[in-house]
């Protein structure tokens, strides 16, 4: 049907004005105010970018916000040399590489529970809005960290801290006491394509 035809200029408006109507609604009935706990998992691309996406939208509105990366540390990310360079963000690369790099257990334990320290100080100081947990999922799934842990940490958290938690196997009790979940599918990966990491994109 041609774009300027009445009628259906007419449904659409009518269409539009019923959403609008619902979303509004909604909006005004979301009243809470309070930290929430975020958490992006799933085999796609794109939970870590997402997260950092939220460390720059927090910046904007002068907040406060710690980084902590789990297993990342082996390569320098783009992230990593651009918000470590800003005195409102507390970035700290606390792994040592993805666990076939390593193949030592031991090893990424001690990294993880180093991590872990540095993450709880985090959850526990009321001067910053937002922290994020970088790949803490792949921690839990390999179980280098203590599940009860992390949890009793984020429930005693400051009541205004948002949390995003990144990695892919999120454990189901994380899941169940989160705020928002987010599961990236992969559909493509150039990798997959032979295409190598790239500046900007992956790295």
């Amino acid at each position: 049907m041609p774009v300027d035809d009445p009628a259906e200029k007419s449904r659409h408006r009518e269409r539009m004005q019923r959403r609008k109507a619902v979303v509004d609604a909604r909006i005004a009935a979301a009243t809470a105010d309070r930290g929430v706990l975020l958490v992006l998992t799933g085999n796609g691309k794109g939970k870590s970018s997402s997260a950092f996406g939220m460390v720059a939208r927090a910046l904007g509105h002068g907040m406060r916000v710690g980084v902590v990366q789990f297993i990342k540390g082996r390569y320098t990310t783009g992230e990593g040399l651009f918000f470590r360079r800003l005195p409102e963000v507390i970035y700290h690369v606390m792994g040592e590489g993805f666990t076939w790099e390593t193949q030592d257990r031991e090893r990424d334990v001690r990294a993880a529970q180093a991590a872990w320290a540095v993450a709880a100080a985090l959850l526990r100081d009321t001067q910053v809005a937002l922290v994020v947990l970088d790949e803490l999922n792949i921690a839990l799934v390999y179980r280098y960290l203590p599940l009860a842990d992390v949890i009793s940490a984020l429930r005693e958290r400051p009541a205004h801290q948002h949390v995003v938690i990144t990695g892919r196997g999120a454990p189901a009790e994380l899941l169940q006491i989160a705020d928002t979940v987010t599961e990236m599918r992969a559909l493509k990966h150039a990798f997959d394509a032979g295409v190598r990491a790239q500046r900007g994109i992956e790295l």
